[in-house]
């Protein structure tokens, strides 16, 4: 627009296939965040996925292309992708990722790259929805019939997205239009109750977040005496008093990093009861000389009914380091428990080699 409007014509899209390319290119062109984790990914049906996307919730997105086949050939070919599709495991997913980054060059694991896409580690479960996009420039009256159909009457994940093409002054442009605005265009993956969409966990491996606070608990205690703790409420110490004697707790310093991987090696107690083995000798812990403050709430036990007395765990270090050696990737689980058990494995190989721990005897 200069002087006045100029209206500039659509045009059909040379090499529809062209998108694919363009899409792996730039995601984004797509209007909403996407991961891709996959092209031209096969199937067990013996077909072939065009684009395989994941969203920040962790949901699965089967992107097919139009190209030149009929209505009946584009729709049921994406349904056939969605009765598939719903059914990959966390396994599964990871491994399909896993082919892409190496066919582009890649080492990077899917923990990293969602990270790096979304800024944060991807959720425990994987693949509990899914959506099925057709992509076309342009599609006959048929096909968006039948998609309307499918996805207004019965809720089936499935729209078409259309990229027009522009050309004016030897530029090209592409606009994108959603046949179905504002649908939901995301559906449950069915699975029994889903299973194998997170990842296994292998019953001994634990995740602590130790928060290492002035004026309140100490790692540099931790490190010395051999322990984690929290406390000042219920929510804190309750996932921390869950470690069973024998888990292996990786533990995490927030916003910071690991600093430590250990076995639990007693009860959980409350400060004032604890007592801890230092060079070679058990000692209560009110009688070791800390840097932190562990103290029971002025009131006792409880104020207005919560326990905030500060738990205390005895743990072995296998092996830990001071706060300035933490270790932290894009990718790295982190959760805002005290403790949960720790499934992700991209966390656990990295941590293990970064503290020179075998990780088989994490295994099962």
């Amino acid at each position: 627009m200069d002087d006045k409007p100029v209206r500039v014509a659509t045009r059909p899209m040379p090499l529809e296939s062209r998108l694919e390319a363009l899409i792996e290119a730039d995601p984004e062109i797509l209007g909403d965040p996407l991961l891709l984790i996959g092209r031209q990914v096969p199937t067990s049906h013996g077909k072939v996925v065009d684009l395989l996307g994941m969203d920040a919730d962790g949901g699965l997105h089967v992107l097919e292309l139009k190209r030149d086949r009929t209505p009946r050939e584009v729709v049921a070919q994406v349904l056939d992708y969605g009765s598939w599709v719903q059914a990959l495991t966390n396994e599964q997913i990871r491994d399909i990722y896993a082919s892409y980054a190496r066919s582009r060059g890649q080492a990077e694991e899917l923990d990293e790259a969602f990270a790096l896409r979304f800024g944060g580690s991807p959720p425990e479960a994987l693949n509990s929805t899914h959506a099925l996009t057709i992509v076309a420039s342009e599609i006959d009256a048929a096909t968006e019939r039948i998609v309307t159909y499918l996805a207004s009457g019965f809720q089936v994940p499935v729209n078409v997205l259309f990229f027009r093409y522009f050309e004016d002054g030897g530029r090209a442009y592409l606009a994108r239009t959603w046949l179905i605005d504002e649908a939901e265009t995301a559906a449950p993956s069915a699975g029994t109750k889903g299973r194998g969409k997170q990842e296994p966990w292998n019953g001994v491996d634990w995740y602590v977040s130790f928060g290492d606070e002035p004026g309140s608990r100490s790692w540099d205690d931790a490190l010395r005496y051999g322990f984690v703790s929290a406390g000042g409420g219920e929510w804190f110490s309750r996932t921390l008093r869950s470690l069973p004697i024998g888990a292996r707790v990786f533990t995490h310093i927030p916003k910071v990093g690991y600093v430590g991987v250990g076995t639990v090696s007693g009860e959980p107690q409350p400060f004032e009861d604890a007592v801890l083995t230092h060079d070679g000798h058990r000692r209560p812990m009110a009688e070791l000389p800390l840097k932190g403050t562990y103290r029971p709430t002025p009131a006792g036990a409880e104020v207005d009914g919560q326990d905030r007395r500060e738990w205390i765990v005895p743990v072995t270090w296998e092996q830990a380091a001071p706060r300035e050696r933490a270790l932290w990737r894009p990718g790295f689980f982190a959760n805002q428990n005290s403790a949960c058990k720790l499934r992700a494995r991209f966390t656990i190989g990295e941590v293990s080699r970064h503290f020179g721990i075998d990780q088989n005897s994490t295994d099962t």
